[in-house]
């Protein structure tokens, strides 16, 4: 018998090919051993996904080390597991335009006059989410190299710090997907689960990043100012990009304008 994924003869009996490790597969595809086939592969415990998933809350630097230091059988390889971040991202939106279509506003923090403004940048973020995750990796990783750039027991390279920023964005991406669903069910806007997803956000990445480099407390508080303080320069940068191209396109004009509007509009009303 030769096995149906390499093409090597194989003893009649095997379950698994030794070969390839492929596992033998005898009977036609049915419901039923479609409906198995998923369960073993994503919903049982020993499930590298699963494990994957809550190792990178519970020890996150043995996930991310594994990767880097080349065990990659442990589990879920880092460009796989931001692939299928991004895959539920995009699930994410369909179910929230599907069931819950009252959850895709940003008005309860939007400030008045903003509010067609704040929908059109929603809807190019949504539009370009994942290029948007896509981007965030290599600003992070580039941060994460400067600051630790003196690190000596885990000195990474900046692709090792991208390795690092994918798998804590696709954790926070999942996350966020879930908390936004849950928030939605509930009634929450995702403005008001952005302003809980932020804080989140800071937290576990210094958490994870505190484990993954082993660092004490006075070093995580040092470090973590310093990080903070490059990411608010490059956000300052990037602002300061945006209203340049705002002023250009007359989209700056068109916000102080629809705020003056806001402003006379609720004096009236007084």
């Amino acid at each position: 018998m030769k096995c149906k994924n390499c093409q090597k003869d194989i003893i009649e009996e095997s379950d698994y090919c030794n070969y390839c490790g492929a596992r033998v597969v005898r009977n036609r595809l049915t419901i039923g051993n479609l409906i198995s086939h998923f369960s073993e592969e994503f919903l049982n415990y020993d499930n590298r996904f699963i494990q994957t998933f809550k190792n990178l809350f519970v020890k996150p630097e043995d996930v991310i080390r594994s990767y880097i230091d080349g065990t990659r059988k442990k589990y879920v390889n880092v460009i796989s597991y931001f692939a299928i971040a991004i895959t539920i991202s995009g699930l994410q939106l369909f179910l929230l335009q599907r069931f819950f279509p009252e959850s895709l506003s940003f008005d309860s923090i939007s400030q008045p006059g903003l509010e067609e403004f704040n929908k059109g940048v929603f809807n190019f973020v949504r539009e370009y989410q994942s290029l948007a995750m896509m981007l965030n990796v290599p600003i992070y990783a580039l941060i994460s190299r400067i600051v630790f750039i003196r690190e000596r027991q885990f000195k990474y390279n900046y692709t090792e710090h991208l390795v690092i920023f994918m798998y804590l964005l696709a954790q926070l991406s999942m996350v966020n997907v879930i908390l936004t669903i849950i928030g939605a069910m509930f009634g929450f806007e995702m403005g008001e689960m952005s302003i809980l997803f932020g804080p989140l956000q800071l937290l576990f990445s210094g958490y994870c990043l505190k484990r993954i480099f082993n660092l004490d407390w006075p070093n995580f508080m040092l470090r973590s100012l310093i990080f903070f303080g490059v990411l608010v320069v490059i956000s300052i940068i990037f602002s300061i990009v945006f209203a340049i191209i705002a002023k250009q396109t007359g989209m700056l004009d068109a916000i102080i304008e629809a705020q003056k509007q806001a402003i006379e509009a609720s004096k009236s009303g007084q």
